[in-house]
């Protein structure tokens, strides 16, 4: 889907977040899909066949039917499936599509963009087709995330990463302040030589480099936004030498600071 732009996108009115009823089914159909369906469960138990193949379904069981598909489905009437689907087309062929099934594990960030689609046509939002067509695409794209994530990537949902982003966040909301690994290490809860090697696994940089990188990033902010000169820019990110400012700023960025304002 990265292929295409959202105003490639046809929504087709066939979409909803919805209780399915006791003795709902889904039917084999004798033609094929036409067109592309998302099919998320939010709870419940079921049995949802592919073009023959039969996958048992619980929350987090995520299918992107294309076209051509055959589908078929059922489920628990003690335990009815909780969906959402939401039927869609596209302009122009696409070669860069998600797996047809998946069962997601961190369902929290792809449950508000299907909550946020479905809502915006429920209540007749100003411009709901415009956005819901930017929701989808990213819909898509959290789906194409998880298929080409690497093994280091994918660990990116774990409590431990999601410690090094937040310290890196917190060096990027203070680029002036001359962080010690020591006290960084200790805000993630490790020891300073694990918390390196963690920061550079994730962050694909060492600690050290981010920081630079984050005060040379400031640093541009400030000398083209800001109306602030060369000295004064220096001086509010800590740095004591302007000098050595300059050297460290050409090196990052290719220019003199001088030759940004």
């Amino acid at each position: 889907m990265l292929d295409i732009s959202p105003e490639k996108l046809i929504l087709k009115p066939a979409f909803a977040k919805i209780v399915c009823e006791p003795g709902w089914r889904w039917a084999r159909r004798e033609k094929p899909m036409p067109n592309f369906d998302l099919f998320y469960v939010w709870s419940g138990e079921g049995d949802v066949e592919v073009n023959g193949v039969h996958h048992e379904v619980g929350p987090g069981s995520c299918f992107l039917f294309r076209p051509g598909d055959y589908t078929s489905a059922t489920h628990n009437p003690q335990k009815p499936l909780v969906l959402t689907y939401i039927h869609f087309a596209t302009e122009d062929p696409v070669e860069v599509i998600p797996k047809r099934y998946r069962v997601l594990k961190d369902t929290i960030d792809f449950e508000f963009l299907l909550s946020r689609y479905v809502r915006l046509f429920l209540i007749q939002t100003f411009a709901a087709e415009e956005e819901a067509k930017l929701v989808l695409k990213q819909i898509m794209i959290h789906l194409l995330r998880a298929d080409f994530q690497t093994p280091v990537e994918k660990k990116a949902s774990n409590q431990l990463t999601e410690s090094i982003h937040e310290v890196a966040n917190f060096i990027r909301q203070n680029p002036s302040v001359a962080h010690r690994v020591e006290d960084l290490a200790m805000r993630a809860q490790l020891s300073p030589r694990y918390f390196s090697m963690k920061f550079r696994e994730v962050l694909g940089m060492s600690v050290q480099t981010y920081m630079i990188r984050t005060r040379i990033d400031r640093a541009q902010y400030l000398l083209t936004h800001a109306g602030m000169n060369v000295t004064e820019v220096a001086d509010a990110l800590g740095y004591r030498d302007i000098f050595f400012f300059s050297r460290q700023f050409k090196q990052y960025t290719g220019k003199n600071p001088s030759e940004i304002r």
